[in-house]
């Protein structure tokens, strides 16, 4: 009878915690299941309850040196406030794109928050997978003018915004700065003239010292596309690829044209000219800040300053630029402040980011005696005004991918300037079609 009577007093307790869990997981709870990518959570948006906090899964590639910086942003935040906490995942930078659209288009794993290249957002807001950040950016209190120019424009679209600038990494120049003294260089070149002048102090045969080792393949993505710009010409003019007009190939020229004064090597290889400036042997080099680590671990005694104009029309820098992108499947109220909360805290707090070497798109920060005093960040900054994207053109990466095989060709010797650059165009038409 005692042992009947136990059974009866545990089958009870069962029911009556059954109930109190039913209870738990529903009300408020409810809508949060499954809106976010992470676990459903209760008491973010008001409600009472368990006070567990309103999960965020926040996708980036920085799987390179920088991705600590970002997680120590990530971790400060979760720690400045109780109500959201934001789960960073760092997802492969070279797979990044691939996750991504799996997960867009079937919904799992999806996140709630994501970084996405700017010249990568016309391509998925077209595919009807961003959401506009308008409306999420007032609600926190988040206005658009204390940003960089270039990225806004860029991605706002049919007059709605879809990306918070994180920053903005153009092509700048490097160069050593024991070489300069050597040579009697007193100061980086700003134009074609003073480039010209430098370079040919800088090269010294029989040293093997070169004064500009122009690259055949990487980083010409950014160098190219400048120079064209620069001179006056265009990639794309509305309606066609355009890296065959004389404005291009002149600057085409000019790139072979060092080749054939010895200033450059004849056969430059990948990452030949980043191998020679490591080496001492090669005193100017075009790239981008994410070489700033690698400059400073091999204890290079090197300056940065921005990219001279070359072109004789306008002052042009080819850049990227990273920003934050919701998805459009993210709807629950909760996820959707917590994320304005999380990118509000951003835009006032990245210096961190800052200390990864990159230059920041807030003008809050870049405004800051902090950011200032870096020399490095603060200088790449100054590029800013002169930031050009890629352009809006849908698939633009395989369209102008002919370009690259034909100006190495062109800088190898293998084919005029004009051929390359005619071969390129036909390619990427074709590509088009």
């Amino acid at each position: 009878m005692k042992r009947s009577m136990q059974k009866g007093a545990s089958l009870l307790l069962m029911v009556m915690s059954l109930a109190l869990v039913v209870t738990a997981c529903g009300g408020n709870n409810a809508k949060n299941n499954g809106a976010n990518g992470g676990e459903a959570t209760q008491g973010a948006d008001g409600g009472s309850g368990s006070g567990k906090k309103t999960e965020l899964l926040f996708w980036s590639p920085f799987s390179g040196s920088d991705g600590p910086f970002m997680k120590k942003i990530v971790d400060k935040y979760n720690s400045s406030q109780d109500q959201y906490k934001v789960k960073f995942v760092i997802q492969p930078n070279g797979e990044y794109y691939k996750q991504l659209d799996v997960a867009l288009s079937t919904g799992k794993e999806r996140p709630d928050l994501m970084i996405m290249h700017v010249d990568q957002v016309p391509t998925y807001q077209s595919k009807d997978q961003l959401q506009p950040v308008d409306e999420l950016a007032a609600a926190a209190g988040i206005n658009p003018a204390d940003f960089a120019e270039a990225p806004v424009k860029y991605a706002t679209i049919d007059s709605k915004l879809y990306t918070i600038p994180l920053d903005i990494h153009p092509v700048v120049m490097y160069y050593n700065k024991d070489l300069f003294e050597q040579a009697g260089v007193t100061a980086p070149p700003t134009n074609r003239a003073e480039f010209d002048a430098a370079v040919l102090k800088l090269t010294d045969k029989a040293k093997g010292v070169y004064g500009y080792v122009v690259p055949t393949l990487w980083p010409q993505q950014f160098i190219f596309p400048s120079l064209v710009w620069q001179n006056g010409g265009e990639l794309w003019n509305g309606t066609d690829v355009a890296y065959n007009s004389p404005e291009a190939v002149e600057m085409v020229q000019w790139l072979r044209d060092m080749v054939d004064k010895g200033i450059s090597p004849a056969n430059v290889q990948q990452d030949g000219e980043n191998t020679l400036f490591l080496q001492g042997k090669n005193a100017i080099q075009f790239n981008g800040p994410w070489m700033k680590s690698q400059f400073d671990e091999a204890g290079l005694n090197y300056g940065v300053a921005v990219m001279p104009q070359i072109g004789k029309a306008k002052q042009a820098i080819y850049g990227g630029s990273h920003g934050f992108v919701v998805p459009k499947a993210v709807t629950d109220s909760s996820a959707l402040a917590g994320i304005g909360d999380f990118l509000k805290y951003v835009s006032g707090n990245s210096l961190d980011w800052a200390e990864s070497g990159q230059a920041v798109a807030s003008k809050t920060v870049m405004d800051s005696a902090e950011f200032q005093a870096m020399e490095f960040q603060s200088t790449v900054s100054k590029s800013f005004p002169s930031v050009q994207f890629a352009p809006n053109v849908l698939n633009w990466g395989t369209i102008i991918e002919p370009v690259w095989g034909e100006l190495s060709n062109a800088i190898l010797g293998k084919k005029s300037p004009q051929q390359a650059m005619d071969d390129a165009v036909a390619k990427s038409r074709q590509a088009m079609k």
